[in-house]
């Protein structure tokens, strides 16, 4: 028969394991970016990332001061538009946190962590980029740990360390209703490297 204590230990190991859970998966063309995205849904939260195209942050930093050879260094990589958002307050308001370095990609039999804003911060501070425009680009990242209250949300872009057109899955974590949650989104794809001309007009 198991002692006091050790029911105890048990049942608070049980309450502060992750939760893994069969949230709602949907993949489609963003409205308005009109690009491949995917998306997770489950009580309390939502998260879309949405395909962004290695000329599209060409554009973005060359605009904000960043010369042509430190743009590349963005744009070889794989970045998406993520907004994440504290549901919550349609059902049972909860406080939805996060932390970045807590999700992990996988590409085949290989697991690694993104890279997040603090990366950047001190690759840009290792090569000499101005204060400035560090600081641009920390504004432009999105935020590595926040705490949402329910019907918060936030967007920014981040980065999954992955070379433009890269198929890979992505493991997520987050704390809500007093719990840990986990969820894996399948067969996400980087954005290939491509110039796509404007449609002509009709």
């Amino acid at each position: 028969m198991l002692a006091a204590h050790h029911i105890t230990a048990f049942v608070t190991l049980l309450l502060s394991a992750p939760v893994a859970f069969a949230a709602q998966q949907t993949q489609g063309i963003d409205e308005q970016a009109k690009l491949p995205y995917w998306e997770i849904n489950d009580k309390g939260m939502s998260l879309r990332l949405v395909q962004r195209l290695p000329v599209q942050s060409r554009a973005f930093f060359l605009a904000r001061g960043f010369s042509k050879a430190q743009v590349e260094r963005v744009a070889n990589n794989c970045i998406f538009q993520t907004v994440f958002k504290n549901t919550s307050q349609q059902s049972t308001p909860s406080v939805l946190e996060y932390d970045l370095r807590d999700w992990k990609v996988t590409t085949g039999s290989k697991s690694s962590d993104m890279k997040i804003r603090e990366d950047w911060i001190k690759e840009w501070q290792s090569i000499g980029v101005a204060k400035s425009q560090v600081i641009a680009f920390e504004w432009s990242m999105y935020p590595t740990a926040q705490s949402y209250k329910p019907g918060d949300y936030n967007w920014g872009m981040s980065d999954f360390d992955l070379r433009p057109g890269t198929k890979f899955d992505l493991q997520i974590s987050w704390q809500q209703f007093g719990q840990s949650h986990r969820a894996v989104i399948k067969n996400m794809q980087c954005a290939a490297d491509i110039n796509p001309q404007p449609a002509e007009a009709q």
